[in-house]
């Protein structure tokens, strides 16, 4: 079959329109050159891009000592701050030890034992598995990385030796929250989760204690 020849007419449009584009094109490349633009930027609610403020360090003739970063208020407690400092802190009311069981308090505001020991349970795995692994054996990922670039100094140790198995849950909570040798604190753990980490920690020993042998006749 022979081919369908365009219309006369729409060749003649086209032509006519080929000029049009090329100069709509061309404005277009004109306005990318390439620079930042000096202009403001076009803001619907311009007052509320362009509202007064201090930058950190400015002075301010407001108050007295011309500071604009203000300092805490004497007495200000967080929110989330447990006021009872011996569960904060995981010291004894005279500050001369440890507590050396996880607080009531505690347990009580998880629900139970049972409830303390998943949250211990889901903290650990999350912060405690990638050094102490999940048995707290201290043979976590880390630490096999660290043996492997030369940095066995770094490895953390076992929870089911003597020494610790031995530590008041105050202290274990005080490492924890503050950190010892290699082991960075935690602050980013909340108070009674890291007393949840610990109850946990005291759920592994046991799993793992040596059960006394009945001595033969």
């Amino acid at each position: 079959m022979p081919r369908t020849q365009p219309r006369p007419l729409a060749r003649t449009a086209a032509a006519a329109l080929a000029p049009l584009a090329l100069v709509a094109l061309a404005a277009g490349l004109a306005g990318c050159r390439g620079q930042t633009s000096k202009e403001s930027p076009i803001v619907g609610i311009r007052n509320m891009y362009d509202q007064p403020r201090y930058d950190v360090q400015e002075e301010s003739p407001y108050f007295d000592d011309k500071r604009t970063m203000r300092p805490i208020p004497e007495g200000t407690v967080p929110r989330e701050r447990d006021p009872d400092r011996t569960v904060t802190t995981g010291r004894t009311d005279d500050n001369m030890g440890y507590l050396l069981t996880v607080p009531k308090s505690v347990v009580e505001a998880h629900g139970g034992m049972e409830q303390t020991l998943l949250r211990g349970q889901e903290r650990y795995g999350i912060f405690c598995t990638p050094c102490h692994d999940a048995t707290g054996s201290g043979q976590g990922m880390v630490k096999k990385r660290a043996v492997a670039g030369g940095a066995g100094a770094f490895a953390p140790p076992t929870f089911h030796q003597d020494r610790i198995r031995h530590m008041p849950d105050g202290q274990l909570y005080a490492t924890v929250a503050n950190g010892k040798n290699n082991m960075p604190a935690y602050p980013q753990i909340q108070v009674n989760d890291r007393w949840a980490i610990v109850a946990y920690v005291r759920a592994l020993q046991l799993s793992q204690a040596k059960v006394p042998q009945e001595p033969t006749l």
